[in-house]
């Protein structure tokens, strides 16, 4: 199928289309289940997308266009997303705790939120190298599970998908200062794990 933009692909859905749909999910599902993993985990996930799917269709008809096509997916899945976290009965707390290393200092990011000097990056073939890169990403990923669900999924959301600050705010019902020092805290612990890995080769 073509490439086709938000109104011609949103007309061949109405009309039961089923090429488009299978369109539709192969374009969006990845950035569907990353958001549902950044605010349930991954145990839940794929239950949030399957849901999240069939809410679409359901209401595919109220889709108006004032929202890009893939803000209108992700909003659905995001809302999906916390009422399954209702009703598990999950707290969601916006204290945080520090990662697993402690935090480095505020001074090492800009006003902006990047860091001043990006920590060291692997680059290389060396199958020991590479193993050394398979270790680091485990790292992380421990890293993402020890985040209060917010710092997590605010990173997710930022560094992952690239979702303004404004549109995760609309998303997980926070406010720009809560998602801005949310995002900030979540990353001084990546950066604290890279700098941990970086000296001594293990998490």
């Amino acid at each position: 199928m073509k490439e086709l933009d938000d109104e011609e692909l949103v007309a061949l859905l109405l009309k039961g289309d089923q090429p488009a749909f299978r369109h539709l999910v192969y374009r969006y599902q990845g950035a569907m289940r990353a958001v549902a993993v950044a605010i349930v985990g991954g145990s839940l996930a794929d239950e949030v997308v399957q849901d999240s799917w069939l809410a679409v269709v359901r209401h595919l008809h109220s889709f108006a266009g004032r929202a890009t096509l893939k803000t209108w997916l992700i909003t659905v899945t995001a809302n999906t997303a916390k009422t399954r976290l209702k009703q598990q009965r999950r707290q969601v707390q916006l204290d945080d705790r520090s990662g697993p290393h402690g935090t480095v200092g505020a001074d090492r990011f800009l006003a902006d939120g990047h860091w001043r000097v990006a920590p060291a990056s692997w680059h290389s073939d060396s199958p020991e190298e590479l193993l050394c890169e398979q270790q680091l990403a485990e790292c992380l990923e421990h890293t993402l599970a020890s985040l209060s669900e917010l710092q997590r999924s605010v990173l997710v959301l930022r560094e992952r998908q690239g979702i303004e600050l404004a549109d995760i705010c609309n998303l997980l019902d926070i406010s720009l200062s809560n998602a801005r020092v949310l995002l900030h805290r979540a990353r001084l612990s990546v950066f604290a794990t890279l700098e941990h890995y970086e000296v001594t080769g293990e998490c």
